[in-house]
């Protein structure tokens, strides 16, 4: 299921004596020969490629460097001041760093990719997933590719991605829904941020699991993501499933220890989660190197390939619609704010808040969303390759609903759906049906308080709700919310603007 080729969803694996770090092959130079003069000389590159990667393209001046030891000896260069690590605190993002603490440039590139194409991005421009085994961040890099690949997919597999439009807000409360979608929507330098981590940690775990890929998912893909959405990454070390219990645990525990020696000048606070799903969670120093107004945490999981699925189902959704992603926002940072958007304090996860919406759009008298598991069987076949599940968004057309509700009443009727319509205690709320189903009399759905089908393995993605205290709570934001915004029609009076896209 996974050729060894660049093109079908993640770097190449060559040579070990091939796999040597970009930064010197930009320079043309072996790493072990590679002089001071030669590694300074590439610094007006590199700054280049950190205003790239911040989304400025100013002049930048020179700095002084200062060689340091660098993982296995090539040398890299930092300023005489360090930089201290900032949290989760913004700040601007109109300056570029002059003191680079650590030259991150282990990432391929490519002009056109497969994934670049497949996958529609409009605000994001065009990314490298794992789809792709070059990454665009680095285009002035030229670097072969290795031998025995199967043949690329070749730059006109698929035609140019689709661009969508916003919607037309007439009415005050559309209107602040669209403000903040534009305002808090994850931008291209948070996407290339995540992709660079991407690179950067699969060279690294493939140093211990050399046949290994590392995909990145969720909300950073799927089109639902934010300015400080976390990174979702899935690592996929084999074909056949995962005991999560056990093997899972143990490869995690492995790279958690990677994290936690070799990686530890740049990976902060491994942790490892014994959760049904394992995962640990880190945050990347990186960002220290672009001054970014963010910092990004990131989740990492093994072989749980159905995010990967999910990923791209999610994505489909986000932009056969114009209407989805807005509505989708603005939901996420409600729950945020009302402190009902945290699985591991007990409610609900985004990905559940997503499902949510795209049922509700689809139990509407008129839908503006269809089945698309229905609809389109083959092109979301849980047996499809992992390499092919990036070029689904694109197969499928943009749906054309005769519902023309604007965004403002579309939010105010999904709280009502969930206040007063929904049945809680007897229906289960499946995307994959487009519609609520009766909840069916196994272990996964007895005694739960919540239940939302995942579209892919039908497991209960809000099964972390199972105190009737927070689902009490759940229920009850849902309700007041829709009173207040019913008789308002104001967004500030359940979710403060300014302050919301102050945070972003």
């Amino acid at each position: 299921m996974f050729p060894n080729c660049s093109n079908l969803g993640r770097p190449a694996f060559p040579p070990k004596q091939q796999q040597q770090s970009i930064f010197f092959r930009c320079l043309n130079v072996p790493p072990a020969h590679a002089s001071y003069q030669q590694t300074a000389g590439s610094q007006f590159n590199f700054q280049n490629t950190v205003a790239l990667l911040s989304g400025t393209f100013a002049t930048i001046p020179a700095v002084a460097l200062q060689p340091e030891p660098y993982r296995s000896g090539s040398p890299a260069y930092t300023s005489d001041s360090p930089m201290p690590f900032r949290g989760r605190k913004r700040l601007s993002e109109q300056s570029i760093p002059l003191n680079v603490k650590r030259q991150r440039l282990h990432s391929h590139h490519s002009e056109t990719t497969a994934a670049n194409l497949a996958v529609p991005l409009p605000e994001e421009r065009r990314y490298s997933f794992p789809a792709s085994g070059h990454s665009p961040l680095l285009r002035s890099c030229q670097v072969p590719s290795a031998a025995g690949c199967v043949p690329s997919f070749g730059d006109n597999f698929l035609p140019d991605p689709i661009e969508t439009t916003l919607p037309v807000a007439k009415d005050k409360l559309s209107q602040q829904v669209l403000e903040l979608f534009q305002a808090c929507q994850q931008q291209t330098c948070d996407l290339n941020r995540k992709e660079l981590c991407r690179v950067e940690l699969q060279r690294e775990i493939q140093r211990i699991f050399p046949h290994s890929r590392l995909f990145l998912v969720g909300s950073t893909l799927n089109g639902f993501g934010t300015r400080s959405s976390d990174g979702d990454l899935c690592l996929v070390v084999k074909e056949e499933p995962v005991n999560q219990k056990t093997e899972a645990r143990h490869i995690l525990s492995v790279v958690q220890k990677l994290f936690s020696t070799r990686l530890s000048h740049y990976i902060e606070r491994p942790q490892l989660i014994r959760a049904k799903v394992p995962i640990v969670k880190f945050r990347d120093k990186v960002r220290q190197v672009f001054r970014s107004t963010f910092d990004v945490e990131f989740d990492l999981n093994v072989n749980n390939t159905v995010g990967i699925r999910n990923t791209f189902l999610l994505r489909t959704y986000a932009y056969v619609e114009s209407r989805v992603r807005p509505l989708v926002l603005v939901v996420k940072k409600w729950a945020r704010f009302h402190d009902i958007n945290d699985a591991s304090r007990g409610t609900l996860s985004s990905y559940s808040l997503v499902l949510m919406v795209l049922h509700y759009l689809q139990t509407l008298p008129e839908p503006i969303l269809p089945s698309l598991q229905k609809n389109y069987p083959e092109s979301f076949d849980p047996a499809m390759q992992l390499h092919l599940v990036h070029q689904v968004p694109y197969t499928i057309p943009p749906y054309i609903s005769k519902n023309g509700s604007s965004l403002g009443d579309l939010l105010i009727g999904f709280f009502k759906y969930y206040a007063t319509e929904f049945d809680w205690s007897h229906q289960i709320i499946s995307v994959r049906e487009a519609k609520a189903i009766p909840r069916p009399d196994g272990s996964e759905w007895r005694n739960k308080f919540i239940c939302v089908e995942e579209p892919f393995d039908g497991t209960n993605t809000a099964r972390a709700v199972h105190e009737k205290q927070k689902f009490n709570i759940i229920r009850d934001e849902f309700l007041q919310s829709w009173q207040v915004l019913r008789d308002k029609k104001d967004l500030n009076f359940i979710l403060p603007l300014r302050a919301t896209i102050q945070k972003r």
